[in-house]
């Protein structure tokens, strides 16, 4: 089972990379995380270039999302809200509606950020927009507050309570991929 994971920083030393490889680190056998690195190169979307064929970063993201069993995405948060580059790539998932690369998709959104907070807003906009894509959101939270004081030398997250809660949102992304869709009504 293939879960991918988007880092809606593009930081190098970003705490919402380190997340994925925490939660990478406590998968259970026959399941990858693979982090889709292209994030940077999805281009803004328009649809001038949103035309067969689309844009290449845009067109990468979606062909990685169609082969994705599960998506996480960890994000911080800019200005109460997510990324501009997260929401960009989303809004390029989201073509073409509503047969799109997230359709149906179970997905978990995390989220890490120096602030006590966590992330959280940026996690309920990230909710939000993939509510609107149609993707099967898990509703659960992981805000990771002082990120910068989070992570152990080994990248595992220091406080046993966050460790328990990403492992259980894991479980939850994981079951929701296994399980087979309802017929549509």
């Amino acid at each position: 089972m293939l879960v991918l994971g988007l880092c809606g920083s593009l930081r190098r030393g970003s705490y919402n990379r380190k997340l994925l490889a925490a939660a990478a680190g406590g998968l259970p056998a026959g399941v990858e995380l693979e982090e889709w690195p292209g994030l940077a190169d999805v281009p803004p979307y328009s649809e001038d270039v949103d035309v067969v064929p689309g844009a290449d970063g845009g067109e990468e993201l979606r062909g990685a999302l169609t082969l994705a069993d599960a998506v996480l995405i960890a994000t911080p948060e800019y200005n109460h809200s997510i990324p501009g580059q997260l929401k960009n790539a989303l809004d390029w998932a989201s073509r073409p509606f509503p047969h799109n690369a997230l359709r149906a998709k179970p997905v978990a959104v995390i989220g890490a950020s120096t602030s006590l907070f966590g992330a959280v807003w940026a996690q309920a906009e990230a909710r939000k927009v993939l509510s609107a894509i149609g993707a099967r959101i898990i509703d659960e939270e992981l805000a990771v507050p002082s990120a910068h004081e989070a992570f152990a030398a080994d990248g595992s997250l220091r406080d046993p309570e966050l460790r328990a809660a990403l492992a259980g949102i894991i479980e939850q992304l994981l079951e929701a991929a296994r399980a087979p869709l309802a017929p549509a009504a």
